[in-house]
């Protein structure tokens, strides 16, 4: 891990501007950092824009799991599957699906769940000090969170998941069968089975998340470089010196590759293999249906998310492992709409606003990647969040923050160690 120490007069320089890079920069200014942040694009154009806006604890556990396989092939056999794989040749990609399933027992779920519930609880109480301090105009709102069911045995089947939840991290759901989940979320048909509801995680809309945070980097007086896209590092020994971008030379003393799903570009200049694959995500962000639900919701059964956002209505989520895609596939997108039709009075608002595609940065363990590169010991990568970045932004930035200033560590970062030397 990197140390520095003396803050004064010291730069540096975060590549990537989604949540987890803007979160990074944040925390390293209030430290006393100057601070330059560079995108290729524009800052949280990338997932950090079109997600469903989840701040979930409760979405803790990982997808490698007891039974994962088992039930991934069963749910590919589907005519119209939410989770996809690209048939391909490509090695490293099937070398992550074999880590993965090597990673599907009880003792690595339980040691990756425990290295997101640190970032997941951190981050609960982070946004909450930004929230009051800056006074960010988000939409925030902490109505908790429906894992909705269509039938009585999916229902009892996340109790087992609900009960590891609460002896591990005292994260206890409420099972609301129909008549009081209906009760309480009057958007639902009558139909479905019942929900487990978790009071205590919040949502907000991404998007004018990122445009605040924007906002307060700029008034802390950060620089931030847009469609300014990294080529190259100049090094000296272990040491970069300094990035060559699209818009000239960046000198730093310290640089954050904060760059989600496509880090993997440059593991060989950073000296070590960086195992994440982009698992593509859609969402469809309509105006609000006449009766809008005020809760949002996961549905496990149809792995799809919905949010009711004040300006929005946004559904979210498939899964789909095509390599760096960039086409909108129209089936994946209709799945969204039909996932969600046996649950919901009202599915979706009349006009769709906005049809999206995002690439997660997925993990094989399910844990983030928050360590120095072996071959260049004063850049730090901050990536491999899955689909919690949003969740898990806060934590993260003041943990790099941390790191880089050599201070004591607010949560274990052992954890998240994963960078060896292998180039």
């Amino acid at each position: 891990m990197t140390v520095v120490s003396n803050k004064a007069g010291s730069h540096v320089t975060v590549v990537g501007g989604g949540i987890i890079g803007i979160s990074c920069a944040y925390y390293l200014r209030r430290a006393g950092y100057q601070v330059t942040v560079i995108d290729q694009s524009t800052i949280g154009s990338g997932c950090s824009h079109g997600n469903c806006g989840l701040i979930c604890p409760s979405d803790l556990m990982p997808l490698a799991s007891p039974g994962a396989i088992r039930r991934t092939l069963k749910m590919m056999c589907q005519r119209r599957s939410p989770f996809r794989i690209k048939p391909t040749l490509s090695p490293t990609r099937w070398l992550w699906f074999f880590k993965f399933a090597m990673r599907c027992n009880g003792r690595q779920q339980l040691q990756a769940a425990q290295a997101r519930w640190q970032l997941l609880e951190s981050s609960m109480q982070l946004y909450q000090e930004m929230l009051d301090e800056h006074e960010l105009q988000c939409e925030w709102q902490q109505n908790g969170l429906l894992y909705v069911f269509q039938n009585e045995h999916a229902l009892e089947g996340h109790s087992a998941t609900n009960d590891f939840l609460a002896k591990e991290f005292s994260i206890k759901g409420e099972c609301l069968e129909s008549d009081a989940l209906v009760q309480l979320e009057p958007s639902l048909l009558d139909s479905v089975a019942g929900a487990w509801y978790y009071a205590d995680d919040a949502h907000m809309r991404p998007d004018k998340l990122m445009s605040e945070l924007k906002r307060v980097l700029q008034e802390l007086g950060v620089e931030i470089r847009e469609n300014c896209e990294l080529l190259r590092f100049r090094r000296r020994g272990l040491k970069a010196l300094a990035i060559e971008t699209t818009e000239g030379e960046i000198e730093a003393d310290h640089f954050v590759m904060a760059l989600g799903a496509v880090t993997p570009k440059w593991q060989a200049e950073l000296g070590t293999d960086i195992p994440i694959q982009p698992g593509k995500g859609y969402s469809l962000t309509y105006q609000r249906p006449a009766v809008s639900p005020r809760i949002p919701m996961l549905f496990p059964q149809h792995k799809i998310a919905m949010t009711p956002m004040d300006t929005g209505y946004r559904l979210g989520s498939t899964m789909e492992f095509s390599g760096y895609n960039t086409s909108i596939n129209q089936g994946r997108l209709s799945l969204l709409r039909e996932g969600v039709e046996p649950y919901l009075g009202q599915p979706a608002g009349e006009i769709i606003e906005e049809a999206w595609y995002g690439w997660r940065p997925m993990m094989y363990n399910g844990i983030p990647i928050i360590d120095a590169s072996p071959r260049l010991r004063n850049v730090l990568v901050a990536a491999g969040h899955n689909m919690l970045g949003l969740s898990m932004g806060p934590a993260t930035g003041k943990l790099v923050s941390e790191l880089i200033s050599g201070e004591p560590t607010h949560v274990d970062a052992a954890a998240y160690g994963q960078l060896g030397s292998t180039h």
